[in-house]
C-alpha cells in the first residue's frame, strides 16, 4: 500500500507545526488578516485535522467538526481572488518553514490541494443560495503519486 500524503509529511505532529506557522502568517498579513480578524483557539487544531483527514490520516475533522462547519465559516466573507492568492502564497512558505519534505509530489499535490481550497473556500464566501455553493460536501481524500 502507498504511503499517504499524512505520513509523508510527518502525521500529525508535522501538520499542527504547518498550521500553526500558517495562522500565525494569515493574522499578521495584511490581506489576510480581514479574513482572520483574531485568533480563535480551535483554529490550528482544527485546520490541522483537516488537513490530515484529506491527507489520509484520522477522520477527526468530520467526526468532530463536520464539513458544514466549514461551509458556513466561509459563507459571506467575500473572499477576493487577491485574498486567495496570498492564502496560498502564505501556506507554502509555511510549508518550507514548518521543515516538512520537499520532494516535488509531495509539493504538487499540497500545491493542488491548497488552490482546490481556497478556490473552493472563495466559491462558497460569494454564494448568496445554497445551490450557488460548491458541490463538495465531505472532506475530500487527496491522492497522490509518491513515484512523480
Amino acid at each position: 500500500m502507498a504511503e499517504t500524503l499524512y505520513e509523508h509529511a510527518g502525521g500529525d505532529a508535522a501538520l499542527h507545526r504547518l498550521e500553526e506557522l500558517f495562522y500565525q502568517k494569515a493574522l499578521a498579513d495584511p490581506v489576510l488578516s480581514e479574513l482572520f480578524t483574531e485568533r480563535v483557539p480551535t483554529h490550528v487544531d482544527r485546520l490541522t485535522w483537516f488537513t490530515g483527514e484529506s491527507f489520509g490520516g484520522p477522520d477527526r475533522f468530520s467526526h468532530e467538526v463536520g464539513f458544514q462547519y466549514l461551509i458556513d465559516v466561509h459563507r459571506h466573507l467575500q473572499i477576493t481572488d487577491e485574498q486567495r492568492e496570498r492564502f496560498v502564497e502564505a501556506y507554502l512558505q509555511a510549508l518550507d518553514e514548518a521543515g516538512l519534505p520537499d520532494d516535488t509530489p509531495f509539493r504538487a499535490a499540497v500545491r493542488e490541494h491548497i488552490e482546490f481550497g481556497a478556490q473552493v473556500a472563495q466559491q462558497n464566501s460569494w454564494a448568496a443560495t445554497d445551490t450557488e455553493l460548491h458541490p463538495i460536501r465531505e472532506v475530500p481524500r487527496w491522492q497522490w503519486s509518491p513515484d512523480g
